[in-house]
């Protein structure tokens, strides 16, 4: 295996309040090797979006990294000053969010800003900015380039925004993408060309691709591992086809269950009661325990740690009973 591009360290963000000081996320570890597509899925507010955006560095106030470390090709990056971290933002770190018109200037051309991101970041000519940007378009799949070159984001549909978004990201050959639910707004069969675009891409470039989501079907077709997660934390991680075929946590296994099949076995489709909890309401012991049908004693005293499952990690003391 290739050394990791991207290690993130027992990461945890805080967030003060006049009530005390909130935990959203609490002591997250993975890393993504060059090339590979790693998954983050789970439910609104599981903290999919604050790991990606304490990666990046674009955290909203109050929030902070209280704790942990991040490392990109092995330089430390969690603690950098503003200036530095903007300066690897864009350069070694692209971005894709989920709503392209938050990445566009209305007021400027689509090959302007692409030109300004390629000389901000690159030793290039205007010129050769612009040459770089034509073919990061064509790139991308836009057609009649050199016309779409000086037209603005409004004249652009959801898909092409989303390219011309892609395209950005990719402008000055970053080391790693975060793409945060880049398929959301857009139409299945988007979606599908938006997927197979990442992946090409990523093979091609040698990039990583953090590639937030809470569409399973996303997850099974782009990426090469999956990591599951609830209340601010990693319940489990694994090979794709593993944590979606043969899951160890409760809550994937609900996750898996509530996704219709194509074959038509399942007579109904299984679902997780409650919700996720709060940031400040979080249950002692394992944060699910509440809404699993398995819980028993331990899980609601004790917070279990990822552990070896049969083929994935899995924070669950299922797993520890099984063994002994």
């Amino acid at each position: 295996m290739p050394a990791p591009l991207l290690e993130v360290s027992h990461l945890r963000v805080e967030f003060p309040t006049r009530r005390g000081t909130l935990l959203a996320l609490d002591d997250v570890s993975f890393d993504i090797a060059p090339g590979e597509i790693l998954g983050v899925v789970g439910e609104s507010g599981a903290g999919k979006s604050l790991t990606g955006a304490s990666i990046i560095g674009l955290l909203e106030p109050p929030g902070r990294v209280a704790g942990g470390e991040i490392h990109l090709e092995g330089e430390r990056i969690d603690n950098l000053p503003t200036e530095r971290m903007r300066a690897i933002r864009g350069r070694r770190i692209g971005a894709i969010f989920q709503d392209p018109l938050t990445s566009l200037n209305p007021l400027y051309t689509v090959g302007r800003q692409l030109v300004e991101t390629i000389c901000t970041h690159l030793p290039v000519s205007t010129e050769q900015a612009r040459e770089r940007a034509i073919a990061l378009l064509q790139e991308t799949g836009i057609p009649a380039t050199e016309a779409r070159f000086d037209q603005y984001p409004h004249q652009f549909s959801g898909g092409m925004r989303q390219r011309v978004v892609i395209a950005l990201a990719l402008a000055a050959e970053p080391k790693l993408i975060v793409a945060d639910e880049p398929t959301t707004a857009l139409d299945v069969s988007i979606q599908a060309q938006i997927i197979a675009l990442l992946k090409r891409l990523t093979r091609e470039h040698g990039a990583a691709v953090m590639l937030v989501t809470h569409d399973m079907g996303v997850i099974a077709e782009a990426s090469d591992r999956v990591a599951v997660m609830y209340a601010g934390r990693i319940v489990e991680i694994g090979p794709v086809h593993e944590v979606i075929h043969r899951p160890a946590h409760p809550y994937t296994a609900g996750l898996m269950g509530s996704i219709p099949s194509m074959d038509g076995e399942r007579e109904r489709l299984l679902q997780i009661d409650g919700a996720m909890p709060r940031l400040n309401a979080i249950p002692s012991g394992c944060a699910f325990h509440p809404r699993c049908p398995r819980a028993f004693d331990r899980c609601r005293a004790q917070r279990p740690e990822l552990m070896p499952g049969p083929a994935t990690r899995a924070a669950c003391w299922l797993l520890d009973e099984a063994a002994r």
